[in-house]
């Protein structure tokens, strides 16, 4: 069965919804790069050349960060890790070649000698929170 058949029977409404996700420049991408220049950091953006594609390098430094969302990548123990009751099957088996690929390519940045930050969309909702922690990391 192909995916077009499989979702035949998805709402137009839903349809369109799932094509305004975006790949990059999404809210949480956009506050993790605000809150990094702010702390004074420029960085790359979505580097093809390393494992993973991070959304934010600091080539210098040799770290990456990558901005999750909850939902997409898994967020263990949060509310917003829901998986659809239609076609779970599917869903399943997206999230888990998800969660596999993260940490393939983590693993595969650390093998390189770069160290990986995950900045979850949870955890972009208090900005203080968020600068201290990307202090810590791009500092220490």
């Amino acid at each position: 069965m192909k995916i077009r058949d499989l979702f035949a029977d998805v709402p137009d409404q839903r349809r369109r919804l799932m094509a305004k996700v975006k790949a990059t420049g999404s809210k949480p991408e956009m506050l993790v790069r605000r809150a990094t220049h702010r702390l004074g950091f420029r960085y790359r953006l979505h580097v093809r050349g390393l494992p993973g594609t991070p959304d934010l390098v600091f080539s210098r430094h040799k770290k990456a960060i990558f901005v999750h969302g909850c939902f997409w990548h898994r967020h263990t123990g949060c509310a917003r890790a829901t998986t659809p009751k239609a076609h779970a099957e599917y869903w399943q088996k997206k999230f888990e070649d998800n969660v596999q690929r993260d940490e393939t390519s983590q693993a595969a940045l650390e093998a390189l000698g770069w160290r990986v930050l995950v900045v979850w969309e949870c955890e972009t909702k208090n900005l203080d929170c968020l600068s201290e922690r990307l202090h810590t990391f791009l500092t220490g």
